[in-house]
């Protein structure tokens, strides 16, 4: 059986950030952590919480890592190197998702490498691990109306009406991720890059 994938939620620490749009990433891993009846904890060697588990049924298991860094966004490279490190995980079995403000709220885009897109996150890893060919699970927040700057709007939690929509919207992710850890980035693209409320894009 070929070794686990890593799936990390990006975000910052502490629960003045835990509702904002900015860690959503971190969001959908605590979601995936209870649906799959497990318990992020903090790693002895990583600066970030972690939890072992699986995807699939006996018999048809795929051994995941879930991950959420510690540190501030901007620094999630760190903590992201060392859990690949310690868990044996090479960039084709990393998973990172992240907000993407260039997304429609209740979106999900799924890709391998590309650009960083001006994310703090994605920047960090790239320049710890030497790479940005891994995959992401982009999770749409929408841009902000008027004048507001995008890094207040990233930092402020889902309006109530986005809040009603999130936990369909973090099964919808879940799922997404799942399809493609075990079938495969086309697949997952088929089914999941959609728009909005899983409209066709």
């Amino acid at each position: 059986m070929s070794g686990p994938w890593l799936i990390v939620g990006l975000g910052n620490p502490g629960p003045a950030y835990a509702t904002t749009r900015h860690n959503i990433g971190e969001m959908l891993i605590e979601h995936v952590a209870s649906i799959t009846g497990v318990k992020l904890s903090r790693h002895k060697r990583a600066l970030a919480e972690t939890a072992e588990t699986h995807f699939g049924f006996p018999g048809d298991r795929q051994p995941i890592v879930l991950c959420t860094p510690l540190s501030y966004m901007n620094e999630s490279g760190g903590p992201v190197k060392a859990a690949m490190s310690f868990y044996n995980v090479e960039p084709d079995r990393l998973v990172v998702i992240h907000d993407d403000l260039d997304i429609d709220f209740d979106a999900i885009r799924i890709k391998k490498g590309g650009g960083d897109g001006g994310h703090n996150g994605l920047k960090s890893i790239r320049q710890a691990i030497g790479t940005g060919d891994y995959y992401r699970v982009r999770l749409g927040i929408g841009r902000p109306l008027g004048r507001q700057a995008p890094a207040d709007f990233v930092l402020q939690p889902f309006a109530s009406s986005q809040r009603a929509v999130l936990p369909a919207f973090l099964d919808r992710a879940g799922d997404a991720v799942e399809t493609l850890v075990r079938q495969g980035l086309e697949v997952a693209q088929n089914e999941f890059n959609r728009t909005a409320s899983g409209d066709d894009a």
